[in-house]
């Protein structure tokens, strides 16, 4: 759930230092009122690892055994932010043994004596509401066999920054950063003694807050799935702990999540994976499938958009596609060119995917990440359907304005059909993109075309051929492979084998008129500390005419062998074992 401080201003940053040096002067709450539930599930794996030393926050992995978490050096201010944000403490609760919840306790009391008294990058909005949530999820793991003073201190500050995020919620960006803030608030508010005076108006706080975020199509302004996720979280925490304390959850509030469960339903991918768009990742490992059970909202959202998403699906396969202009202005800080781009997955394995965010491995990667190239879609001209602004305002511009999707059944299986003006001012060519979904979700055929619509458009068309001698605007097919998925040129070069993990064998065919080559590619994960080497399927040619074609398909050639166990072992974390063994 990072989101970076960098963007604060000065007056921000002095206002927090403010009220929190005036909220640690005070003396409040000194026992719960309720016994906490905990409710966030952290990870066996990335606790074991922690208690090794192997601190692996934000993409950067540091080493130092028997050095505690806030005596290491942090590589940037993402890194920061996780270790204050204290999400680790789910991982060392995930490990049942008093060697680990020893770790854990002296690690946050550390906090308290070194950071408590308002000092330390961790006094901003989001952040505080992130920590006072695991604080409180995990009392009976930290207060267990402390002494009364130690208890008296954890309380106190416990207290001190309810307080301070009672003053300072409104100083969250709207989104992500004020749902942690106003659920951490709540949180609070119910569990500790003297904090129930915040629960009224933090409560209003985050139905305004809901309604204002979450649009019809139960999606958010930066039209990231897996900040979605982490919303739809939230909210959920929240709303369970209100029920708990038998207070009656907002209309709002209840109507939003309402609207978010069948969108994360429909951006579900076959593997109980997030599709990865406009910044976001998979998401934590089980974390949508226990958002969602919890929900108990069990159906996905009628045929139509999610979010800007289409979703095709037959058997054991789900295709998701970017079907909407991206985000604009603030929305769109960490939004990709993504648009037309499509993800396949079959079974539990991802075969075409976006190569993600490049966030955590530094801003070129981040640039590259948010690319069209790095997306599964065309490329035309070599650039991207979005201009990528500057480092210093990193928001999308001259992005795709229309584009017009539409959903139907066909006699073979359901078909999706869209189109976007991101190459039109320079070019006059239009996108057009066709997907059909077999019913038995063996086959996905497409067509995609370049397309002069309009006169003025031809006219463009002809300016641009002519200044380039008649040589034609280039373009490139791209259809980005799962690093697992292992690819070799067949039939003489004409096809593409595919073979996943699980023994299942795809193949790749096109119509024969571009060069069909299979290039490198990468991987990017946010919980790796370097990206993934992987492959992709390229084809190249030229626009000459008003209307260009380029037929391709992806068959399943065989099915998953009866004796394959198409599942991880149970404890792997293949992000940590792929680095640390």
């Amino acid at each position: 759930m990072a989101v970076s401080n960098a963007h604060a201003t000065r007056a921000e940053r002095v206002l927090n230092r403010l009220h929190a040096w005036r909220a640690v002067r005070a003396k409040p709450a000194t026992a719960f009122t309720s016994q906490p539930e905990p409710r966030t599930v952290g990870s066996f794996a990335r606790g074991r690892q922690l208690m090794a030393g192997n601190f692996l926050f934000a993409g950067s992995l540091v080493e130092a055994a028997g050095t505690s978490i806030w005596d290491i050096e942090a590589p940037d201010y993402s890194f920061l932010e996780e270790l204050h944000g204290f999400g680790w403490l789910d991982d060392l609760a995930a490990v049942p043994d008093p060697a680990t919840r020893e770790r854990a306790q002296a690690w946050t009391w550390d906090w308290i004596a070194r950071f408590g008294r308002g000092r330390g990058p961790g006094w901003v909005p989001d952040l505080a509401g992130r920590r006072l949530i695991r604080w409180i999820n995990h009392a009976l793991f930290l207060l267990r066999n402390q002494p009364s003073e130690a208890s008296k201190v954890y309380f106190l500050s416990l207290g001190q920054q309810t307080i301070f995020l009672a003053r300072r919620w409104q100083a969250a960006r709207p989104g992500l950063p004020r749902f942690e803030a106003l659920t951490g608030l709540i949180y609070a508010g119910l569990a500790l003694r003297g904090m129930e005076g915040h629960v009224g108006a933090a409560q209003k706080a985050l139905e305004r807050e809901a309604a204002d975020q979450i649009d019809a199509q139960g999606g958010l302004p930066t039209r990231n799935p897996e900040e979605l996720l982490e919303v739809f979280t939230l909210l959920s925490w929240a709303a369970a702990a209100l029920e708990e304390a038998e207070i009656a959850v907002g209309r709002e509030h209840l109507a939003a999540i309402q609207r978010i469960a069948p969108t994360l339903r429909t951006l579900r991918h076959a593997d109980g994976s997030l599709a990865r768009f406009h910044g976001g990742g998979r998401g934590p490992e089980g974390r949508l499938d226990q958002a969602l059970a919890a929900s108990g909202i069990s159906h996905a959202r009628p045929e139509g958009l999610s979010m800007g998403y289409a979703r095709l699906s037959a058997g054991r396969t789900s295709v998701i596609v970017d079907a909407s202009a991206p985000p604009k202005g603030r929305a769109s800080l960490n939004a990709h060119a993504s648009t037309l781009a499509f993800e396949l997955t079959s079974g539990r394995r991802a075969l075409v995917v976006n190569c993600g965010s490049g966030e955590s491995f530094g801003a070129e990667w981040r640039s590259a990440g948010r690319a069209t190239p790095s997306h599964s879609t065309l490329v035309l001209d070599a650039t991207s359907s979005a201009k990528l602004a500057t480092r210093r305002a990193p928001e999308l511009e001259d992005g795709p304005k229309q584009v017009p999707m539409e959903m139907s059944h066909t006699p073979e299986g359901v078909q999706f059909e869209g189109g976007h003006d991101g190459y039109l001012r320079a070019t006059g060519l239009t996108h057009a993109r066709r997907l059909e979904l077999s019913f038995d979700g063996r086959d996905l055929s497409g067509q995609d075309m370049l397309l002069c619509l309009e006169e003025a458009d031809r006219k463009r068309f002809d300016k641009l051929m002519d200044a380039r001698g008649l040589q034609g605007v280039p373009f490139a097919m791209r259809f980005h492979l799962h690093p697992e998925v292992e690819a070799q040129l067949d039939m003489g070069g004409s096809a593409v084998s595919l073979i996943l993990k699980s023994g299942e064998i795809w193949v790749f065919r096109h119509d024969g008129a571009q060069e069909l080559t299979l290039e490198t590619s990468v991987f990017l994960e946010k919980d790796r500390i370097t990206p993934r080497a992987s492959k992709q399927i390229v084809l190249s040619g030229r626009a000459l005419e008003y209307a260009t074609r380029i037929r391709w398909s992806f068959a399943k050639a065989q099915d998953t062998p009866v004796s394959v166990r198409d599942l991880n072992r149970e404890g792997e974390d293949p992000a940590l074992l792929s680095h640390l063994t």
